[in-house]
């Protein structure tokens, strides 16, 4: 490289940093963001976090029946989206699509609602369908949705054209080139990317309460109204607990689907 070259290189890392320390200066000054409001916000923060301890539960039975519920809407929203997620992948996937303009068609859908939070669509299923649990299932289908249909489409296109060309010849038509070709080709990255999605949801279920779609999250705003920092935390600790149990149970259902999946290959 040039003298020159490393040159203007430099000149433009160093423009771009003091634009970085500009942008961020104003940052603060527009967000006011001082040393006193910071030391002051600090003063605060040690009241709430000694108002937490020892963190405690008031209504244990009410508690983990909220956190039973978030489990429900998870499970339920993901197997609603994986269901629908399957359909829509066989019209997304460019392999199986019976026009490419519907690939487009799909693909695009799949991008919109996997932009829109999944907190933004249980709060229009709130207005739609009122609290509970049914817009906080809604939601996470819907979320999975965008999320799902864009992985199994392209896993669905990876498969060997050959297999499909195989069982079209033998007249088999859409349904039996899904269910016998491409199925059980995509089963391994099928089960994966369900579980994961499973693993995503018990973290959403966790929170949707907060806006009203049921689970244990309105539990803890609830805790958080009254300033019962104690319950917050004690709350807190649960989802934390479920969460972590959630995990290794994902973990442990991947790995027995990898090893079930080897056998049925050998």
């Amino acid at each position: 490289m040039s003298q020159w070259a490393q040159q203007k290189n430099r000149t433009t890392k160093q423009i771009i940093g003091f634009l970085a320390a500009v942008f961020f200066l104003y940052s603060m000054f527009y967000l006011e963001i001082v040393p006193e409001r910071v030391i002051q916000s600090w003063e605060r923060s040690q009241s709430l976090i000694l108002g937490m301890f020892p963190p405690t539960l008031d209504e244990p039975i009410d508690v983990l029946g909220a956190a039973l519920e978030s489990l429900h809407v998870a499970v339920m929203g993901t197997v609603l989206g994986v269901i629908f997620s399957i359909m829509l992948a066989c019209f997304a996937a460019k392999n199986l699509a019976p026009h490419w303009s519907v690939s487009y068609l799909v693909k695009g859908f799949a991008a919109f609602v996997r932009a829109v939070p999944a907190l933004i669509w249980a709060l229009l299923f709130i207005v739609a369908v009122g609290l509970g649990p049914i817009p906080g299932i809604l939601a996470l289908a819907v979320n999975s949705i965008g999320m799902l249909v864009k992985v199994y489409a392209e896993a669905i296109e990876e498969i060997d054209h050959g297999v499909i060309e195989a069982l079209q010849a033998t007249g088999a038509n859409r349904v039996h080139v899904i269910m016998q070709g491409v199925i059980p080709t995509i089963m391994s990255a099928f089960i994966s990317w369900s579980v994961f999605r499973f693993d995503v949801n018990i973290r959403y279920a966790a929170v949707l309460g907060i806006v009203g779609a049921g689970g244990i999250g309105w539990e803890l705003v609830r805790a958080s109204r009254v300033l019962a920092y104690d319950q917050v935390l004690g709350i807190t600790l649960v989802i934390f607990a479920m969460i972590i149990v959630m995990e290794f149970l994902t973990r442990y259902l991947k790995q027995r689907s990898d090893l079930v999946l080897a056998k049925a290959s050998n």
